[in-house]
């Protein structure tokens, strides 16, 4: 009785080990065809996963700014990977599974590289940017914490005329050099000189630049508060405004005549985000160079996207990081570069 059990059940039934747990497990995929047959749906889902993140750069903006709108949020599309391979899973479904590898290879090469600590030491540069709210309801304890951060350059984007003299007199002591054009100011540690407004096609100030004289040299900083993107149902990710905004400063920048320049704001927009190529095309940003993580700054809250941006030209960045949170719905970002 025990011999004839035996030789129905084929030669591993005696075994154990991981070979042949394995060697049954193949078998039974190529017996039950139900493994591939089922959950094609999730593994047709896992492709387009996988295709709206391979090639987001062109999905039209022709439809409400579809395009921009997934773009300033595409690193959360990874998180559908696990969810997809859990009803896979459920599911006992080989080409769910199988699938599902193609969307997680696609975002580990989009952004594997960020998941890195690329911060280091050293640095003769530190700046910083912060997006203060026009509605902050306490402009000089934000200001404390700012000139506590270190930073011997300080934006400052959505200033108001009533909370101007409160961070004015707040940051005297640790900035003795000062600009403010428009809703946008400068603060140094060092002497500011050819300072003057950017014209970024809005009709009013929004964008700024000057002169920094460092012990490392002159650098260009600009200061920039972009236009706000909105997204409405019956319009969808309305960002017009924005990107014409975002071509004039990219021109503005492609003319500036120093070779070290450093790019300070509120960009509404993400790296990713086809509509401020104009600028991305030619600086780096700190983040992506030397951070740790995505260092979403915006809502303060809870951070979604990085849309406040410290990018350079000519300048190697050394280590980028998001501050506390100030009474501000942005989070302050800092960088330390060597010029």
């Amino acid at each position: 009785m025990a011999q004839a059990y035996g030789s129905s059940d084929g030669h591993d039934s005696g075994s154990t080990g991981p070979g042949a747990r394995l060697r049954r497990l193949g078998r039974r995929l190529r017996n039950d065809r139900g493994y591939w047959r089922r959950g094609i749906v999730l593994g047709a889902l896992a492709v387009l996963l996988a295709l709206v993140m391979l090639l987001h750069a062109q999905i039209p903006n022709t439809v409400g700014n579809l395009g921009s709108l997934i773009e300033t949020f595409l690193p959360w599309l990874g998180l559908f990977v696990p969810v997809l391979l859990i009803l896979g899973l459920v599911r006992k479904s080989a080409t769910a599974v199988l699938a599902v590898l193609l969307p997680a290879i696609v975002w580990l090469n989009l952004f594997g590289g960020l998941l890195t600590d690329k911060q280091h030491s050293g640095g003769d540069l530190t700046v910083a940017t912060h997006n203060v709210n026009a509605d902050n309801a306490d402009p000089a304890g934000t200001a404390e914490d700012l000139a506590a951060s270190g930073a011997q350059v300080l934006a400052l984007e959505e200033l108001t005329g009533e909370a101007l003299p409160t961070y004015e007199k707040a940051l005297a002591a640790a900035y003795p050099y000062h600009s403010v054009q428009g809703t946008v100011g400068l603060w140094s540690k060092y002497r500011l000189s050819g300072t003057q407004p950017v014209d970024i096609k809005l009709g009013w100030t929004r964008a700024m630049r000057s002169t920094v004289t460092t012990p490392g040299g002159e650098v260009a900083v600009y200061v920039a508060h972009m236009p706000s993107v909105r997204v409405k149902l019956d319009s969808g990710f309305t960002a017009s405004q924005r990107d014409k905004s975002a071509n004039a400063l990219g021109e503005a920048i492609a003319d500036e005549p120093l070779d070290k320049v450093v790019l300070l704001g509120d960009l509404n927009g993400t790296m990713n985000d086809r509509a401020l190529n104009a600028v991305t095309s030619q600086m780096r940003s700190t983040q992506g160079a030397a951070g740790s993580g995505f260092g979403f700054s915006w809502p303060a809250a809870f951070p979604m996207a990085r849309i406040d941006q410290i990018m350079v030209r000519g300048v190697e960045p050394v280590s980028s990081w998001s501050l506390p949170e100030t009474g501000s719905d942005h989070l302050p970002i800092a960088a330390r570069v060597n010029l």
